[in-house]
This record gives structure tokens, sequence and C-alpha cells, in this order.
């Protein structure tokens, strides 16, 4: 069933459940006061009659039917007992009837004063009436003709509006759910005309303040965000797929070359040496691919201890020494030093951060003339701060911001072995630790990178 049908649905019946309730309790206290109204008018009945045949310390009867005989009777199917303390029936305007009133009925009379009793020929009223030294039972009963037709015109003038009132909140709600449906229906037309091809240069239209308009809005930034996720996948893609084609086309191409012909042991040698380099080139890239894959999960998928970023430092130089085939100079310092070792120990992933500055600490070799980094760490406040120094070429200002793509690779990093993924890997890492990493480079001081990671 559509959401607008729902809504119909729901705004009707809960608008019918409400209009039935109103109506239920109309009637029923309209009918609850009809009968208090109709006892009410028996009580005063039967007390006037008391009233009249006592007169004198007497009780005169034929003033009662002399009444009966005129006026005083104006009830409909109206009954009129009167008894004498000691349960004799003085009067009567039933004739040819064999009247029979239970003792009981007599004596709870007279002890309680009054007596109201609700029976399907009508309502009955019974009271004791003392004048002076006089008493009587009188007990009169009615049936209330005229207020149950009222009733009845009451219950048929409900049923009439309810049905007629349900007819219009069927219209109504309809009519509602689809004026409000409309801006959704829309959005749903403009969204089945969105594909991959295009997703940028296609927008929802957003109109008001409303949750719809809301809606809009946020679907438009989800199709920016998928936009340029689909861009950098083809950009990735593309680029890999490129970086993975050299190597192993110059793999192929010498092999193609020294089967051609018979070769020296030497050329044999020279050939396997620039083999064996694409093949670690190609080892590298991939190992960039998969480290670059890993960096783009989510937090929730590592293992976070609490890591001692100094100790983590401390292994830079044997790890550089077993990546680099030229021993590589990696120097250490604390600019100041902590008093607690909670200030350098963050709450993060071990082998992400090895990763990192494996790769900040293998760039600045690279690049550096003596190949030697420098790396200083402090602390403030929520930070560790790490620095990696180098003496190379200086990245020009245009490129700067740009040292952190994917496949990147500055004017000054041609002539240097690499694929442009370290960095990239870097930053994705330090984004999963809640940090911050920059760069700068100048002739006085070299290339810096800057890393701040939260501390405990």
């Amino acid at each position: 069933m559509k959401i607008k049908y729902k809504i119909a649905l729901y705004y009707t019946l809960s608008a019918s459940l409400m209009l039935i309730a109103f109506a239920a309790l109309a009637y029923y206290f309209s009918s609850k006061s009809r009968r208090a109204e109709y006892l009410e008018r028996l009580e005063y009945r039967a007390r006037s009659i008391a009233n009249v045949i006592i007169e004198d310390g007497h009780v005169k009867v034929d003033l009662l039917r002399k009444l009966d005989r005129t006026t005083f009777q104006d009830l409909y199917k109206e009954t009129i007992l009167v008894y004498n303390p000691e349960y004799d029936l003085l009067y009567s305007n039933l004739k040819d009837t064999t009247i029979r009133t239970h003792r009981s009925l007599l004596d709870y009379i007279k002890q309680n004063k009054l007596y109201s009793n609700i029976k399907n020929s009508g309502e009955q009223v019974g009271v004791y009436y003392t004048e002076g030294d006089v008493s009587v039972i009188v007990i009169v009963s009615s049936f209330d003709k005229y207020g149950f037709q009222n009733l009845q015109n009451l219950r048929q003038i409900l049923l009439i509006e309810l049905i007629t009132a349900v007819a219009i909140l069927v219209g109504v709600g309809y009519f509602f759910a689809r004026k409000m449906m409309q801006p959704i229906d829309k959005l749903v037309q403009q969204v089945d005309k969105i594909n991959a091809s295009n997703m940028l240069d296609t927008q929802v239209a957003v109109k008001g303040k409303d949750e719809i308009a809301m809606l809009g809005a946020n679907f438009n930034t989800m199709l920016q965000r998928l936009g340029n996720s689909f861009d950098l996948q083809k950009s990735f893609v593309s680029n890999a797929s490129h970086e993975l084609r050299t190597p192993l086309a110059a793999i192929i191409s010498q092999l193609q070359v020294s089967l051609s012909k018979e070769r020296t042991k030497e050329e044999y040698q020279t050939l396997l040496i620039s083999v064996l380099e694409d093949a670690e080139n190609l080892s590298d890239l991939s190992n960039g691919l998969l480290q670059l894959a890993q960096s783009e999960l989510n937090q929730e998928q590592f293992v976070f201890n609490n890591i001692r970023i100094d100790e983590l430092l401390m292994d830079m130089a044997n790890l550089i020494r077993l990546k680099q085939k030229t021993p590589g100079k990696v120097d250490i310092q604390f600019v100041k030093v902590p008093e607690n070792e909670l200030l350098v120990t963050c709450f993060g992933n071990e082998s992400l951060l090895k990763v990192l500055f494996l790769n900040l600490v293998d760039n600045a070799c690279k690049f550096s003339p003596d190949s030697s980094a420098h790396m200083s760490i402090d602390f403030f406040t929520q930070y560790i701060t790490v620095q990696i120094k180098n003496q190379g070429p200086v990245i020009p200002s245009g490129e700067i911001n740009k040292v952190f793509e994917p496949f990147y690779r500055g004017e000054n990093a041609h002539q240097t072995r690499g694929h442009g993924l370290g960095l990239s890997i870097c930053k994705k890492i330090v984004q999963i630790h809640n940090g911050h990493i920059t760069v700068t480079s100048t002739v006085e001081e070299g290339t810096t990178f800057t890393v701040l990671l939260p501390h405990l």
C-alpha cells in the first residue's frame, strides 16, 4: 500500500473513532440526563399527589379520584398507587386490574422514604409522605414516551452525521495525503532520472524548510559525495592500471629481448638485476595499493590500544635500514621530556601507525642528499606533535596541497623511485586516528611534515 493511502486510511480511522466516541458519549449523557430528569419528575408527581390527598389530618381519596377524572393524569401510561402505613391500598387509577405490590418494596419505601427503579415498562418512584400525624405511601410509574422518542431521534441524527462525516473524512484525508506526498513523488521522479553518468550534474529541487526539503538537501549532499567517490575511484583505477602496466611491460619486454638470441653470462646478470628492480617496483606498488585500501576502512574495523609514540619512533631507524638498500640515518630528539608517559601515548592501531611514520621517514631519507631524516617529538595540552624533516628538494608552492593525493608526484620526485601512494596513505591513517598532518617546504628549513595525534 502506498504511503498516501496509508496516511488517508490512518487519518480517516483515527478521526472516525474520535467522532464515534464523541457521539457515544453524547448519547450516553443524554440518556442519563433523561432518566434523572424523568425520575425527578415522577418524584415531584408522587409528592404532589400525597400533598393533595392529605387535608385536615385525613386522607381524602375522593378528591384524587375527582382530579383523576379531569386533568390530573397527564403522563403516558401513568400508574398511581396510594397505601396507608399499614399497607392497605387506598387508591389506584388502574381499573379491572389485579394490583400486587410486594411487601418488601413497601417496607423499603417506608424505611428509606424514597424509592426509584427503572423497568422495561418505564420508570417507577415511591415516596413515604408525612403531613402532621398522617402518612401515606405513594407509588407512581410511567413510561417516558417523548423522552425515548427524542433519544431515538438523537441516535438517528448521530448515525447520519457519522456516516456523512466518515465519507467526508475519506475524501479530505485522501486530498491532504496526496497534497503532502506531492513533494516526495516529485523527489522520486527526479531521483529516478539520476545515474552514475549524470550524478554530479543533477540535483533534486529543494523548496521550503520542512523535513522533505531537508531530505532533498541531504540527498544532494550524498550525490556530491558519491560523485566525488566515483571520480576518485575512476582516477584510482586508471592510475593503478597505468602504474601496474609500466613495470609489467618493462619485465615482459626485457625477457622477450633476452630470449631473442643467446646472451653472455654478464648480460643475463644485468638483465636479471633490471628485472628484479622492476619486480621490486611492482611489489612496492602492490603493497602501497593494499595499504591504501586498508586505510579506507572505518575506525571500528581496527583494533585500537594504547601506543607509546616515542617507543614506536625508536624502531624507525631499524625499519628503514631493512627497507632501503642503502643505510639511512635517522635522528630523533625530544623537544621536552614528558613528566607523564600518557603525554606521549596515543590510542591507536600499532600497525597503521608504523606504516604512517615509516612512509614519512622513508620519503625523508629518499629525498635527502645524505639519506637522513630528523625527527622530533613534542606534546601539548591535547596532541602529540611529531615532525619529520629533510634537506631535500623544495616542494613548489603550487604542489604543496596536492602531495597527499593518490598517485600524485611532484616535479622534484620524477628522479626518485615511487608511486605517489605513501603520503595519501599517511593522510588516511592520520584521519582514522582523529589527527592532522601538514607539510611545509622552504629553502632555509627544508621539507617538514608535522603530524598531530591526540594523546591520552
